[in-house]
């Protein structure tokens, strides 16, 4: 008798993810051990025998991290790690944060670590960070984790960092989009790979809380439901308890899958323009390397705010900063020139208009 329909979902989709991580990882058909040997041998002097080489051990299998918070989605995904990693040339561990928000939480995260421990996961570490206040709390404990998970990544050499999010979360994403008025790559949601060297996966993605919590359940794994998830403090918090039930309360049950999907839609797209903007961006340069206003005027306005965000952040504008309200000032400088003086930007950076170019520099 096989594994239950939930536990047999976690594990798929984590296996699939560790294939992908195999395969851009695999070890070349001649490593440079083999061509040095060979070159060895070419270029010996004749009549001599080549010194016999030394055995080479050979790269070790790429390490997977699992982001675990004690939380039924990432309890469940740090399960399947390491299951799925028993069978494949794959080494796991895992990692805990600790943001320091409430009471004995250095105690949760060390129970937390030791639960991922006795999954036979290795590396395990309990990080402890310090939450800023920009952007708001949510947005603050979010960059002092990711800081925290690229640190740990790069200092164990790990190949991926697993994160737990769900179909559910990326329902939430999407809508919290659409409260702002954002286009579409925000409406995009998240990646299913994402971060630096595509660091980030995200296995979780098409499948839903409930199979989480579910899995976790019939494996008897202890969970530990963070009450800051249920304060209706945080917009994220209101919108999971108030606002998505009341949705599906009008509009019917479906409404969850169809914003996920709404989600790839938006992300298909996205990357279309972007990779159009990308490849116009030469075209409305003048020798100088400077953006001309009349040749950026003539582009379709989603293209034409993709190459001059791209602008802005080439010149040091972070891009967690730049909003969609500064590069709608931007474009206002191209189809809205009224002589308008110059646009202070994120990051010290300054735009004006000068002599039909758009000039954006460091200020």
């Amino acid at each position: 008798m096989g594994p239950h329909p939930a536990v047999a979902a976690i594990r798929l989709a984590v296996r699939r993810v560790l294939h992908d991580v195999l395969t851009e990882h695999t070890t070349p058909a001649h490593p440079p051990a083999a061509r040095a040997a060979s070159g060895a041998a070419e270029h010996a002097p004749t009549g001599e025998s080549p010194q016999p080489q030394q055995p080479q051990q050979g790269p070790q299998p790429p390490l997977v991290l699992v982001a675990c918070s004690g939380g039924a989605d990432s309890m469940a995904l740090a399960s399947a790690l390491a299951f799925e990693a028993r069978k494949l040339d794959v080494r796991a561990g895992g990692i805990t944060v600790d943001h320091g928000l409430q009471p004995g939480s250095d105690l949760r995260a060390a129970e937390v670590a030791a639960r991922l421990v006795a999954m036979n996961l290795d590396p395990v570490e309990a990080v402890s960070v310090t939450v800023g206040r920009d952007g708001g709390p949510e947005a603050a404990a979010r960059d002092a984790r990711y800081a925290a998970l690229d640190e740990a990544a790069e200092r164990l050499g790990a190949a991926a960092v697993l994160l737990g999010h769900t179909r559910d979360d990326q329902a939430e994403t999407v809508l919290l989009g659409l409260a702002r008025g954002s286009g579409i790559r925000s409406l995009s949601g998240m990646a299913a790979v994402s971060g630096t060297a595509d660091r980030y996966r995200r296995p979780f993605l098409q499948l839903d809380r409930q199979t989480a919590r579910k899995a976790c359940m019939v494996q008897s794994l202890p969970v530990w439901d963070d009450p800051m998830n249920a304060d209706p403090a945080y917009t994220r918090s209101r919108l999971r308890h108030e606002g998505l039930p009341a949705l599906e309360k009008s509009l019917g049950k479906g409404v969850v899958e169809a914003l996920a999907r709404t989600a790839q839609l938006c992300r298909d797209d996205a990357d279309a323009l972007d990779a159009w903007a990308a490849d116009v961006d030469p075209t409305v340069r003048d020798e100088a390397g400077l953006l001309e206003c009349a040749k950026l005027y003539a582009l379709p306005p989603a293209v034409r705010r993709r190459v001059l965000r791209r602008a802005a952040i080439a010149e040091g504008a972070p891009a967690g900063s730049l909003f969609a309200r500064h590069v709608e000032e931007l474009d206002r400088l191209i189809t809205s020139w009224r002589g308008q003086g110059a646009i202070n930007l994120p990051g010290r950076v300054v735009a004006r208009r000068q002599g039909g170019r758009l000039v954006i520099r460091q200020g």
